[in-house]
Order: C-alpha cells, then sequence, then structure tokens
C-alpha cells in the first residue's frame, strides 16, 4: 500500500508538471543526453577503485596545467625576461605550481599573471590533496589486505591445518618438535577468522617455534578459492581439524570434498570426525588418501586402558609425542636371515617392536619369525634421525636371571564409572571386553539417560544422583572396587565447568579411598590440559585428557600415514596391546638387572618389552615413573610393585 501510494504521488507531480508545460525526469528513467553518458562512464571507471582515481585526478591535473599554461601564453603575463622560453617551458613551470605550492613564492611579474598563478595553486592543491588522500587510501587498503593474509602462500613440502580450535596449540607443538630434522620447516594454517589474532594467540600458546615458520591465512577451508591460499596442492600432508561448531562433521566432510575434487592425487589428509556414524561419508569422500580419526573411539579406548592399569596413560603419552621415544620405520635395518627375538636384542637405544611387510604392520609378532630384507622394522627411538647409525647392542642377557612366576587367573572384577558423556558407551563396551566373566559395573551420572544393552561379562546397573555430593559417593565408593573411572560432562557443561565438576567427584573419591586404606587406581578424563595440575592434587594415578591425547594422535598420522595401521592395532579388539606387568614374570628382583636381560624374559613369553615402571624412577610428587626405550645396557634394581610395559596379545 505505501508503494502504490509513492507511485501515485509521484504520478500526481508528473501530470501537473507536464500541464504547465514541464518536463518531468524520475531518476530511474532511461537517459540518453551527453552529460548522462559521461556520467555512465565516469561510474563505470569507479567500479576500478583506486587506480582508476588516480588516472581521473592525473587528467584534471594535465587539464589544469594546460589551461592555464595557454592562458600564461596567449596573455603574456610571465614577465617579458621570461616569456622566449617556449610553450612546453611554460607547461612544465605551471605544473610546478599546480603541485608545489611554495613555488608561488618565488614569482615575479604583474599583478594579473601574481594572481593567475594563485588561482593555479589553490586549484592544485585540491588536486594534490586528493591524490594524496586516494594513495594513502589505497596503501591502507592493500596493507590492510595482507594483514588479513588474503596473499596465497609460496611453499611447497609444508603442513597445512585446517580450522581452528583448542587443539591446534598442541598440533603445533608437536610439529615444531618433529620438525627439528628438517631444513627450513613452515606449517601453515586457513582459518576463519583474523590472521593477527590467530598469530597473537600462537605466540602466547606455542612460543618456542624451533626453527618452524608459521603462516596464517584468514579464509574459509570449504571455499575453494580461500582453500588455494594455503597451496595445500604442494603440502606434504594437511590436517583437517573438527571445528568448535554445532554440526562440525558436516563442515569436515565439505572441506574433504573441497581439498579432493580434483581427483586422487594430492598430499595425505588427516581429519578428526565426532560422530563415528559420519566415518562411512567421510571415508568415500576421503577418496583413497584420507586418514580419518573417530575421536569418541580413541578416547574411549585410551581412558579404558588406562583404568585397567596404573601408569598406561604415560606410557601413550610418551609413545604418542615427540617429545620422547616414539614409533618409526627402520628400511635398512641390517637384520636379514635374524628373528624377531634376536632383532629385540640388536640395537642399543632403539626397541623393536614390530614388522611392516608391504602395507601389512604386525606389533609383537612370534619369536622365531625370521625377518627378511624386504621387511621394514617398527621401532621405538627417541628420533629418526638416530635410526642412521645405529649402534649395535653389546650387551648379553643374563639368562640365570629371567622370572619364572605365570600369569594369575583372572577373577570378576567391580568397577565405578562417575559421570556421563557421548564416549560413556564405548567405554563400557571396552570394559566388558576386557573384563572377566561376571564382573560388575556401576555408573553413577547426574545428566544423561545411559540406555545399555545386556553385555557379555559385565552386569551394569545405572544410578541417577548428584556425582559431586559426598553422601552419595560414600555409598558406592568402597575398598572392594578394582577400577574407577571419572568422566567429564562435556555433552552437558562448558569445558571449564565441567572439569570443574570432575575435580570436586576427584577429591572426595580420594579422600573416601584413604579413609578405608584401598589402593584403588581412579582414572580420570579432563578436557583442559591446564587442570591436569590441578587434578595432582587429588592424587589420580592417570589423567587422560581428551583433546590433548587426540591432537598427538593427529600430528603423528600427518607425519606418517604407515602410523595408521600401528595405531589400529593398538586399540583395537585385535592383535597385541601395551600392558604393563609385574616386573618379577620376566626378571627375577634384585639390583643390576640389564634392560636386555628384561626384553629376553619378554621375548620368551611371546611379548615385547618396551619401558619399565618403577616408583625409584619417580619424579619428585609423583607416585611412579615410567620410563620407555631405555638402554639395552642400563641396569635397573628391580623390586616390589615394579611393572614391565609390554606388548602382549591378551
Amino acid at each position: 500500500m505505501a508503494r502504490t501510494g509513492q507511485q501515485l504521488r509521484v504520478r500526481t507531480a508528473k501530470a501537473m508538471a507536464e500541464s504547465r508545460g514541464a518536463t518531468v525526469r524520475t531518476a530511474t528513467e532511461r537517459r540518453s543526453g551527453l552529460g548522462d553518458r559521461l556520467r555512465y562512464m565516469f561510474d563505470n571507471s569507479m567500479t576500478r577503485g583506486t587506480p582508476a582515481l588516480i588516472m581521473w585526478l592525473t587528467v584534471a591535473t594535465v587539464m589544469l596545467t594546460l589551461v592555464f599554461a595557454v592562458i600564461t601564453t596567449i596573455f603574456r603575463l610571465r614577465s617579458e625576461a621570461t616569456t622566449g622560453r617556449g610553450f612546453f617551458k611554460e607547461v612544465f613551470y605551471t605544473l610546478l605550481h599546480a603541485l608545489d605550492p611554495g613555488y608561488i613564492g618565488g614569482d615575479v611579474g604583474s599583478w594579473g599573471f601574481l594572481l593567475t598563478m594563485l588561482v593555479l595553486t589553490v586549484g592544485g592543491l585540491f588536486i594534490v590533496s586528493a591524490l594524496i588522500g586516494v594513495i594513502a587510501n589505497g596503501i591502507d587498503s592493500k596493507l590492510a589486505d595482507l594483514r588479513r593474509g588474503r596473499s596465497i602462500v609460496l611453499e611447497e613440502d609444508h603442513t597445512v591445518i585446517l580450522g581452528w580450535s583448542e587443539s591446534i596449540f598442541t598440533i603445533v607443538s608437536e610439529l615444531t618438535l618433529a620438525n627439528e630434522s628438517r631444513k627450513d620447516p613452515v606449517i601453515v594454517i586457513l582459518a576463519d577468522m583474523d590472521k593477527i589474532e590467530m598469530e597473537d594467540e600462537l605466540r602466547v600458546k606455542v612460543p618456542d617455534r624451533r626453527g618452524t615458520r608459521i603462516i596464517c591465512r584468514s579464509g574459509s577451508p570449504m571455499d575453494l578459492d580461500d582453500l588455494r591460499l594455503s597451496s595445500h596442492e604442494t603440502a606434504r600432508s594437511v590436517i583437517l581439524l573438527a571445528p568448535e561448531s554445532d554440526d562440525p562433521d558436516s563442515e569436515v566432510i565439505k572441506t574433504l570434498l573441497a581439498l579432493t575434487h580434483n581427483g586422487e592425487d594430492g598430499p595425505r589428509i588427516v581429519a578428526e570426525i565426532q560422530e563415528p556414524s559420519n566415518l562411512e561419508a567421510a571415508a568415500l569422500v576421503g577418496k583413497g588418501r584420507t586418514t580419518l580419526l573417530d575421536i569418541r573411539e580413541t578416547v574411549a579406548k585410551l581412558v579404558v586402558q588406562t583404568s585397567r592399569q596404573s601408569g598406561a596413560a604415560a606410557v601413550y603419552t610418551e609413545l604418542f609425542d615427540y617429545s620422547g621415544d616414539e614409533f618409526y620405520f627402520f628400511e635398512d635395518h641390517g637384520l636379514a636371515g635374524s628373528t624377531y627375538a634376536e632383532a629385540q636384542l640388536a640395537f642399543e637405544a632403539a626397541s623393536v617392536v614390530g614388522i611392516l611387510d608391504g602395507t601389512t604392520s604386525k606389533l609383537n609378532p612370534a619369536p622365531d619369525t625370521v625377518i627378511s630384507a624386504d621387511h621394514t622394522l617398527i621401532v621405538v627411538v627417541e628420533d629418526d634421525s638416530a635410526l642412521e647409525g645405529q649402534s649395535r647392542s653389546m650387551t648379553e642377557p643374563a639368562l640365570n636371571r629371567l622370572g619364572e612366576q605365570g600369569a594369575v587367573e583372572a577373577r570378576p572384577t567391580q568397577a565405578l564409572v562417575i559421570g556421563w558423556n557421548d564416549r560413556a558407551p564405548i567405554v563400557v563396551r571396552e570394559l566388558d571386553r576386557y573384563a572377566p566373566p561376571g564382573s560388575t559395573l556401576t555408573v553413577v551420572t547426574t545428566y544423561g539417560d545411559p540406555e545399555l544393552p545386556v553385555f557379555q561379562n559385565l552386569a551394569v546397573t545405572v544410578v541417577k544422583a548428584s556425582t559431586t555430593s559426598r553422601a552419595v559417593l560414600e555409598e558406592h565408593v568402597g575398598a572392594d572396587l578394582d577400577q574407577i573411572v571419572v568422566l567429564c560432562y562435556d555433552r552437558d557443561l562448558d569445558v571449564q565447568t565441567a572439569d570443574s565438576r570432575t575435580l570436586i567427584s576427584l577429591l572426595h573419591v580420594r579422600d573416601i579411598l584413604s579413609r578405608t586404606g584401598s589402593e584403588t587406581p581412579v582414572v580420570s578424563e579432563m578436557l583442559d590440559d591446564r587442570n591436569r595440575v590441578l587434578a595432582s592434587v587429588a592424587d589420580v594415578d592417570d589423567i587422560v585428557v581428551s583433546g590433548e591425547i587426540v591432537s598427538l594422535v593427529v600430528t603423528q598420522l600427518s607425519e606418517d600415514g604407515r602410523l595408521e595401521a600401528v595405531f589400529k592395532e593398538l586399540l583395537g579388539a585385535d592383535g597385541s596391546e601395551i600392558y604393563l606387568r609385574p616386573a618379577e614374570w620376566y626378571v627375577q628382583p634384585g639390583d643390576g638387572v640389564s634392560w636386555a636381560t628384561v626384553v629376553a624374559g619378554a621375548a620368551r613369553r611371546n611379548e615385547t618389552a618396551i619401558g619399565l615402571k618403577s616408583a625409584l624412577l619417580a619424579e619428585p610428587g609423583l607416585k611412579f615413573g615410567v620410563v620407555v626405550n631405555p638402554p639395552k645396557s642400563q641396569t635397573y634394581s628391580i623390586g616390589p610393585g615394579d611393572a614391565v610395559v609390554v606388548l602382549a596379545e591378551d
């Protein structure tokens, strides 16, 4: 109605004007006059931005100079002493007047000449001021574009990180460690946030770059044009982070489509997936060169592994990060014809833990497996550069010190899970897989509605109650428990609130256990690594920081795609896994036991020894210490409570 009224008023005004003999033209009426055409051409030229403005100001300066040069020449306004200089010199001096206001101070001549030059100078002031403003704005705009990170990255063999989350700081820190042996390493980060903000946060969270250059670019990883800024096609690997949004997997899959739209050729891609149901769709998009990490499955399995055996979290962290010893592949090993048992004792500072045959890996193969020249050894060593010139071990194992005790028959266990989240069903499923028949599990949670099926080995009871209530915890925490797992409420609470609830529960649980004299292992899941230190007050055996452990695995996979098969076996239901078993199973307690002797004791049990847990190795403030891949010649004093870290079938 408003639009109809406006049209009526326009028609009425037009009719009244026509009755008076006038012609009315509306703003949107098509025109064809010379002025309209010139205005149209000017508007079109303005779409070119700063260059067009500079061009028009240049034209205005030339026109102004020519007009006043013609005036001074025709009317002979300049003094007689300088009139013979010619027209082109007159144009030049007129241009100087237009560009430099101070030039008029040296003029000599009639008042007509001086006033003419004054008008010229004033006109030049307007043009020069506008020109300076246009150039300054153009430079500022260009600098702003550069600061926003909109230029393409001209790098090769670099690592590209797409997206931004809290895990990026751990990933970047680990990559700087992995890149120490590389020449001029580069990490490129492309995220939909301000470049300056990214650089400032990285400067605070990752101050030590260890020679690695970090380049940030602003843009959406899902946009093909923005994605080209990272030069991902020439990268060594691409890490695709799950964004902190309502539907992170959809954004990950869209980004995978952008990365693989040109075909299967390209760098290795490692992507995080939150929902296991989206793994199949992401695998179809990945086109065979994408490693997909199921975040829920990975974290849940690590929580279960660490809850079953105290100290396991330290072992996994040591193997997954780059600050200690980790998995590498040794091709030129020179052990063709040797058995796997002999290979375990071959190197002084490297632990042989498996064999890679083509694309098939096997951790802890049978001791009598013969190694061929085509086999690649899977080893645990400090750095891949340490493999070159790896010295052979000269330490002979003391076979008279090997342990004789066999495995103890498993008995039914009682476990307690405090808290509930999206990973909890997987945790319970994994607990059932390891639990002996007749075992029980109690789940106490404030949030969520756990609906669990009937398991094979576990009888599960669910209790809805406050997990920060002392009375509730005293009712369910007892000395007869074999393991306690405290999960965080990340689905229902923000990160810090969820960790705070977890810390309160931990304090109560540890106090209740200390009053009963129980040494039941307590394992907790944390979201923020900064809260790990606070949790140490609660005397927790192990802490799994979900975001950190996933970041460590992602970084390892981005550096070497062959690790996917190794981690799959290490965390899967089939194959060998990490166990911490009593040291007396492998060697006789006492002083002066070489690590080579421990390795031989494990090989005799069809296991692979990779580390030792002992109170004597603990740092101040810790209950135990874990060392991974000790030298074969290193001697230890084996006592009660010590454990050997091994790879074993069950």
